[in-house]
């Protein structure tokens, strides 16, 4: 069923789960915000790409307002519960100063392939260690969702959005495949081009070939 949701829209993707920190500076997003904290509401933040707002967004509920400045602007604390499809936009919900849109949820079929969830994992492995970033490895629970690593591979705001709007986590793990396929390629050879530019000048210690 349809409902009206707050809207604050943003250049970025947010996935269900992510929690999110932002700093309010704009008149209408004070008062949106204000509104969430005095009425336990919730807001939505659909994708700006292309010049253009996203048929889908991602719907955030308050966790806690961080700081409040005499300006009036805030920082706070958000986490994304959900998907959500914009079937109206209203540049100015009725009465309000922000923006607001006739929603419906977007139901998820969040069943894992436990073969592609255990490739992915070794790819993304692999992907931090060659490029040097080991120390930044996700710890991924064994449970772990395509929405926990899909910031974290080199996708851009497109890519990830395409991952927002697939509904099937298999699909969404086969995106990540496909992606992780391409990338890591490139990743290595890359890495071994760097090794060889290390290397040139410096005495090598080389075994001939026995003819």
């Amino acid at each position: 069923m349809a409902r009206l949701l707050p809207l604050f829209p943003l250049n970025l993707v947010v996935f269900p789960g992510e929690k999110l920190n932002l700093h309010v500076f704009e008149p209408r997003y004070r008062q949106l915000v204000r509104e969430c904290i005095e009425q336990n509401t919730t807001f939505g933040i659909p994708p700006y790409l292309d010049n253009s707002l996203s048929d889908l967004g991602t719907e955030m509920r308050l966790v806690g307002v961080e700081q409040t400045y005499s300006s009036g602007e805030l920082d706070i604390r958000t986490k994304a519960v959900g998907v959500v499809r914009i079937n109206k936009f209203y540049r100015q919900a009725p009465g309000k100063l922000y923006a607001g849109g006739l929603v419906e949820d977007v139901m998820q079929d969040n069943e894992a392939d436990p073969v592609l969830r255990e490739i992915i994992t070794k790819q993304v492995r692999q992907l931090y260690e060659a490029l040097g970033l080991r120390k930044l490895l996700l710890d991924l629970a064994p449970d772990y969702c395509i929405f926990d690593v899909a910031h974290h591979i080199g996708f851009s705001t497109e890519q990830e959005y395409q991952v927002l709007a697939t509904t099937s986590e298999q699909e969404r793990q086969e995106l990540v495949r496909d992606h992780l396929d391409t990338i890591l390629p490139v990743v290595l050879e890359t890495e071994r081009l760097k090794e060889r530019v290390r290397l040139n000048g410096h005495f090598k210690n080389l075994t001939p070939p026995n003819f």
